[in-house]
């Protein structure tokens, strides 16, 4: 590995030059991953290790990015559980046997990764065999997995899981307990083939309030950064719509907390807590605009920061796919560019 910027800062160590990495970076914005979606559907590529690894490198070949991170998605483990899911274009995940009662969650069994997604597993040793930047693993927190698996498809106002939430406490807790399990052998298998960082994705837990955050959500969520502690290796926490939520947040212990765009970062690092690494924030919609806007929100987002370590550029969530390559390529080296030396940094402030 010739490029560790990013798990420097991580470490909130110093770099010479802030590290750069997107959420969906690979994806659907990319010519060559529309050319491959021609011939694979989602879950064909993400369980074919070759294919997989090809998607994944195909960022990192293009543009000058610090990180990869693993081509998956967040449902992949639950499947050797029992749950009979299928990914709909523009939708997402659709349960064919959502969670509806007690007994649906003890018919869910927690199966030993190398059993469950071997493939997955497979694909982060290829992946590792040709980097030349550290790889993230991730996997879906308990909170926004139970959420699919209760709703049955993705949700706005998330009623259903609210109401098992609050109307059978018991039945949550036992879900939580096993997809805990599950998420915790998950990111430990991913870490025994060849992460070196992974990112807990609580997309949706932006939709609770602090007080059901603290006492529903919380507990597993710290349980599985604990549990990842003795692997000596970065742990980013993300969630979306997550203001309120922060210093819950950095309570589950993670060394980064990663920042959707909806509070200015150099706010939320101070809730935070400037013993954390800071992870985000670019609206991707502004990547939909002219490259001036670009560059604008991003020199704000560089002030905030103040050339203090420990801040990972990132978006506050994944690319939309109508997002313009050239956009993507140029705001890599923008960061980079007016990161560069203590000398640049300064001329931000």
């Amino acid at each position: 590995m010739s490029n560790d910027r990013f798990l420097k800062a991580c470490r909130r160590e110093p770099v010479d030059c802030t590290p750069v990495w997107f959420m969906r970076q690979a994806g659907r914005y990319l010519t060559e991953y529309r050319k491959l979606r021609e011939k694979y559907d989602l879950l064909t590529i993400a369980k074919t290790p070759g294919l997989c690894a090809q998607v994944t490198l195909l960022p990192v070949r293009k543009f000058e990015l610090d990180a990869a991170i693993l081509f998956a998605d967040i449902m992949l483990p639950l499947e050797a559980m029992g749950v009979n899911f299928e990914l709909k274009e523009n939708i997402g995940p659709v349960i064919h046997n959502p969670i509806r009662r007690c007994a649906d969650v003890e018919a869910l069994r927690v199966v030993e990764p190398e059993e469950a997604v071997p493939f997955v597993l497979e694909a982060i040793r290829l992946i590792r065999s040709e980097l030349r930047v550290p790889l993230i693993g991730f996997s879906g927190a308990p909170f926004t997995l139970a959420s699919y698996l209760i709703e049955g498809s993705p949700s706005r106002t998330f009623v259903q899981t609210k109401s098992l939430m609050y109307r059978e406490p018991a039945t949550w807790h036992q879900l939580m307990e096993r997809l805990t399990q599950l998420v915790l052998e998950y990111l430990r298998a991913q870490v025994r083939a060849g992460v070196q960082a992974v990112q807990l994705f609580d997309s949706w837990v932006g939709c609770l309030s602090p007080q059901d955050y603290q006492e529903y959500v919380l507990p597993y969520s710290r349980r599985i950064f604990e549990g990842l502690a003795d692997l000596k290796i970065p742990r980013i926490h993300f969630g979306t719509d997550t203001a309120t939520l922060l210093e819950l947040m950095r309570a589950a212990s993670s060394e980064v907390i990663g920042v959707d765009w909806r509070i200015p970062l150099d706010r939320a690092w101070e809730r935070i807590g400037k013993g954390y690494a800071i992870q985000g924030n670019l609206d991707p919609a502004t990547l939909l605009g002219p490259w001036k806007l670009v560059q604008e929100r991003t020199r704000e987002i560089l002030q905030q920061v103040e050339a203090r370590p420990g801040h990972i550029f990132n978006l506050g969530h994944g690319f939309y796919p109508d997002t313009p390559v050239e956009n993507v390529a140029r705001l890599v080296e923008f960061v980079h560019e007016q990161t560069s030396s203590k000398e640049k940094a300064r001329e931000l402030l």
